[in-house]
């Protein structure tokens, strides 16, 4: 079957599911923070555990990887399909608004409860650090930052499209790129993705090894690894859907792609320093060029064997995936502030580290589910976040989806849409 025969009109449930667990993800890997070795989070617990910082260490090596790759593929399907404007204004929607609503009030929430962590410290204004100057190097994106780096992300790929349709009116580039693509897929992909993400690592000045790709949450200029690595990752994706053919592949690969993630991200890891946390930044040039590939290739590795591993078992339909995904988006938008206030709650209790982070998780990840189910599912917010309401009475749309609906997973990485409603 070639890219202009594939069949489009299944619905992809694992990369669906895959998306909506990134993000669900997020909340295991803040609330774990409390509990590392050393005090690097604002809460800081006495309860303290190289488990902790390990488990943080796995997931934070795949997550973003993972989510900008799935945002690519179906940014593309949605462009290609819809066009440019519709494009725009889907996105703006959709990502730019959520953003520009959500960020003040989440940074107030979270400044609420430093406040009163402070508090229970036995701190006062007087111990507190000087107020920051803020300008657009040093703007706090808190986690929100995901949603500033799509957009950016999402003009890159409207900057790119004219030239090459311009420079493609035979077709030649396009062949080319599509055999690019197909010869990615496998164990060496992760190298050659890898090989450019290294070079950024090893060039950052600064940066410490345990993290991987820096977090590009404070300035509205990503820092140049998390560019380089979550928009090949993009970049990947959004080819990727130019061959969705290749999806069976990336699932067949899927073991080796794990077993090298796997190799790499624990050469990574102990290079790191291991789980005990190690945060000064490396100073030999030897020592962090080993470091930076190590976190290459174990970087697009664990991003391609999640993806493989999620088109293997995740497949078919399932409610309860598709109610999570897209509840993921709400989840993820609201949990920081209450992740933080939840750790500060159980921080003095004589509880194992393990119990309290359990409870963490569990609360808030039952109280956001709750608010998504009773003010955002089933209200005009629904419709926004997730690009329909479902009625109160009902547990799915009433009118039988198109065929071009059902390849649409996700409202972060929206590819068409339902009806329009009259309104």
């Amino acid at each position: 079957m070639t890219a202009c025969e594939i069949d489009r009109s299944e619905r992809l449930h694992g990369l669906d599911g895959l998306r909506g667990a990134a993000l669900l993800l997020g909340v295991v890997l803040h609330a774990a923070m409390s509990f590392f070795p050393t005090q690097i989070w604002i809460v800081g617990d006495d309860q303290r555990s190289a488990w902790a910082s390990g488990l943080f260490f796995v997931i934070h090596l795949f997550r973003m990887t993972t989510f900008f790759l799935i945002a690519g593929l179906f940014a593309h399907m949605m462009l290609a399909r819809r066009g440019t404007w519709p494009f725009v204004k889907n996105r703006m929607v959709r990502i730019a608004a959520p953003l520009a609503v959500f960020w003040g009030a989440v940074l107030a929430a979270i400044v609420a409860v430093l406040i009163w962590n402070a508090s229970l410290q036995g701190l006062t204004a007087a111990d507190a650090p000087p107020t920051p100057t803020y300008d657009w190097t040093n703007v706090p994106l808190t986690h929100l930052w995901f949603l500033w780096v799509l957009m950016l992300f999402y003009a890159a790929l409207l900057m790119l499209r004219a030239p090459f349709a311009l420079l493609d009116r035979d077709g030649g580039w396009s062949r080319s790129v599509d055999r690019l693509t197909a010869g990615l897929i496998g164990p060496w992909g992760a190298f050659l993705l890898g090989a450019p993400l290294a070079v950024a690592l090893w060039l950052q000045p600064d940066w410490i090894a345990f993290f991987g790709v820096p977090t590009p949450d404070a300035g509205l200029v990503p820092n140049t690894p998390a560019l380089v690595g979550f928009g090949l990752a993009f970049g990947f994706g959004a080819l990727l859907d130019r061959r969705r053919d290749l999806l069976g592949r990336m699932q067949a690969w899927a073991p080796a792609n794990l077993g090298l993630a796997v190799g790499a991200g624990a050469a990574a890891l102990m290079l790191a320093g291991g789980p005990d946390l190690h945060l000064a930044p490396m100073t030999d040039p030897a020592t962090k060029a080993m470091t930076a590939a190590a976190f290459g290739v174990a970087t697009y590795a664990s991003a391609f064997a999640t993806v493989g591993l999620a088109l293997r078992f995740w497949s078919r339909r399932s409610a309860v995936r598709r109610y999570l995904a897209d509840a993921s988006y709400w989840i993820y938008i609201v949990h920081l502030p209450l992740v933080m206030a939840a750790q500060v709650l159980v921080q003095d209790w004589s509880l194992p580290w393990w119990a309290k982070l359990a409870l963490v998780v569990v609360a808030v990840s039952g109280l956001s589910l709750a608010s998504y189910e009773l003010l955002i599912r089933h209200t005009f917010m629904g419709r926004w976040l997730n690009r329909r309401r479902i009625p109160w009475k009902q547990s799915a749309p009433v009118a039988p989806l198109p065929a071009e609906q059902l390849a649409n997973p996700s409202p972060l990485v929206h590819a068409t849409s339902y009806p329009r409603d009259p309104s």
